[in-house]
Formats: structure tokens, C-alpha cells, sequence
């Protein structure tokens, strides 16, 4: 557990004011990005049955939790993502090309480390956009990425507006970098440390390239490899003037076709999952084209509302010695 405990912190919002803020600026940001990105709310699963291939694998590592459906004589898994299952319910609800769904996702990641930024419980909206196979591109990805964070820009006005006494986080435009460019002008730091000094220079950055090994054989971050394409996704990354430090506030990307999906297993040695459903659809052409990711409902709170840990705007369990620490720095964890 590393966490940052900002020198003299005293946030302007009492508890009871950040939940009424929270509440707006949530409304806010959701209609703001259904409106640009043409996207319809639907209903989501809370769990997934394990042979669907529906779940998030995340780096690979995180095991879901998982509970005994007595009926089915089956365990079902508590969603990490859903990330996969967008892409199947693009298909079910018939969304045509130029449009998308999003959802509310709610998700427990049991193994996660908990610090400023993360805990048990997870919160994001989840997206997914319709593409034609053809506007599988770089240009494709930065026009959708340019969208979104011009949601990011009007939240940070709201908030601005709302509160006259804080000042615009984020600048008018976002810097798009490859993690192999990180690597190259740092390559004696570690990925987090590389991603600090590129926001710090720039405040708001598209980083790309997330999954794929770069040329020294290590990978800035892990990607599950069946659904973002490792050459097509990317991280937005803005600087957190509270803790001085990084925040990632979603992950996005174009999505596998059956050619990368089927060299992506193969580079992550997980051929087996070749036999789940969702697999198998997509191998077999059977699945539309998207671009899709999640953007996190807390995170979002945390940084406009210039919060010091995801705890003062999410109802969490945290061990002790974070309770402690955060009642002595006068962070009210929830």
C-alpha cells in the first residue's frame, strides 16, 4: 500500500456537499458524453457465467469473485469489466455504424492495492461505439478520443462555474504520446514514473500502446488480449494537482478483429480461450466491429472535485492504518 498524503490538505467541499456535487457532476459528464459520442443507456449485468468469455481477465492475474448459482449447479463471476460483454450487446440491441450504448458498470476487483486511487470497489460507465471494419485507424481512434475529452474539458468548466473558486484543471487541448516514446526519452524510469513526467509536462495526455511488449521486451502496462488491440487503445492520463501525480481516469481502444484477436492470444499464451462463446463468435466473424472502454465514475469525482482519495467520494472498506492516516491529514473516508 503506497499512498500520498498531501502536505496541508483541506479539501472545500464538506461530505454532505460532495454527495449533492457528486450527484451533478455525474449527471453531468453522462449526458454530456451520450450526447457527443450519439450513445443509448442500457442495462448491464452485475455477473457473468465463467463459459461465456464475457468477463474482463484484466492483466491476467485478478481472479473474479465468484458465487454458487444453486439452479444452474453452476458459479457465476462478479463482472471485472465489460468490456466484452459490450460488444455482444452492440449486436443484440441492433445499434447501427455511428452509434454506441454505454452503461453503468459496478464491479468488486478483489485483488486490487488499495492507495489514493483504488479500491476494492469498482465504478465506471463502459461504452462501446460502432465502427465499420474499415475504420479500424489511428485516425479513427484519436477523432473518438478528441470527442471524449472535450466531455472532460465542459465537465472541468461545470465544476469551474459551480465553483468559482477553484481553476480550470485541464488545458484546451490533449497530447497524444506512444508508450514506445515514453520509453525512449525514459528509459531508466519505471512506466508510472514516465507517465508522471509526461503529464506533468503536458497536464492532460492520450497515451497508446498499452499490452504490447516495447523494444527494451517489457510492456508499459498489461492489456487482456481479447478485446482492445494493443497497436489501437490508449490511457487518459491528466495531472492531479492534489497529490502532485498522475491519474488515469479511463482506458480505451479499437477492438480485436479476428486476425489480432487470434495473434494477440497466441503473444499472451492464452489459445484456450479460443473455445468460450464470445471467442468463438468473434473468430468467426460473427461479432461488429467497436471501439469502446470505461471511464471511472469515482475517479472523475475524486479529480474534479480536487479530492485526495477515492474514499471521500466512494463508500469503501480500507485498512486500518489508511483510516488512520487519511483522519490525521483530515481526508474523511467514507
Amino acid at each position: 500500500m503506497v499512498m500520498i498524503i498531501p502536505k496541508d490538505y483541506k479539501c472545500e467541499l464538506g461530505v454532505l456537499e460532495t454527495q449533492k456535487a457528486i450527484k451533478e457532476l455525474k449527471d453531468f459528464f453522462q449526458t454530456s458524453l451520450s450526447e457527443e459520442l450519439n450513445l443509448i443507456r442500457v442495462s448491464s449485468p452485475l455477473f457473468v457465467l465463467p463459459e461465456s468469455g464475457t468477463n474482463d481477465n484484466l492483466n491476467g492475474i485478478e481472479k473474479p469473485v465468484s458465487f454458487d448459482v444453486p439452479f444452474l449447479n453452476k458459479k457465476a463471476e462478479i463482472v471485472q469489466s465489460l468490456a466484452k460483454w459490450k460488444r455482444v450487446a452492440i449486436k443484440k440491441y441492433g445499434i447501427e455504424v455511428g452509434q454506441g450504448i454505454y452503461a453503468d458498470m459496478n464491479a468488486i476487483r478483489k485483488d486490487e492495492e488499495l492507495d489514493n486511487v483504488h479500491s476494492l470497489y469498482v465504478d465506471q460507465w463502459d461504452w462501446e461505439y460502432r465502427i465499420n471494419k474499415s475504420d479500424r485507424s489511428n485516425e479513427k481512434l484519436e477523432w473518438i478520443v478528441k470527442k471524449i475529452y472535450k466531455v472532460f474539458k465542459k465537465t472541468d468548466d461545470f465544476v469551474v462555474e459551480k465553483y468559482p473558486n477553484l481553476k480550470p484543471l485541464l488545458p484546451e487541448e490533449i497530447v497524444f504520446i506512444t508508450s514506445q516514446e515514453l520509453e525512449d526519452e525514459w528509459p531508466n524510469l519505471t512506466p508510472k514514473q514516465r507517465e508522471r513526467e509526461i503529464v506533468k509536462r503536458h497536464k492532460a495526455v492520450f497515451l497508446t500502446g498499452i499490452g504490447k511488449s516495447l523494444e527494451s521486451g517489457e510492456k508499459h502496462d498489461g492489456r487482456s488480449p481479447d478485446y482492445d488491440d494493443w497497436n489501437l487503445n490508449g490511457d487518459f492520463l491528466f495531472y492531479n494537482p492534489v497529490l502532485d501525480d498522475v491519474i488515469e481516469l479511463s482506458s480505451m481502444g479499437i477492438r480485436v478483429d479476428e486476425d489480432v484477436l487470434e495473434e494477440q492470444l497466441i503473444l499472451a499464451g492464452a489459445e484456450d480461450r479460443k473455445a468460450l462463446d464470445y471467442h468463438r463468435e468473434l473468430l468467426d466473424g460473427n461479432l461488429p466491429y467497436t471501439i469502446g472502454g470505461g471511464i471511472g465514475q469515482s475517479r472523475i469525482c475524486m479529480f474534479f472535485l480536487r479530492k485526495a482519495h477515492i474514499g471521500e467520494v466512494q463508500v469503501g472498506i480500507w485498512p486500518k492504518r489508511m483510516i488512520e492516516e487519511c483522519k490525521k491529514a483530515s481526508i474523511h473516508l467514507l
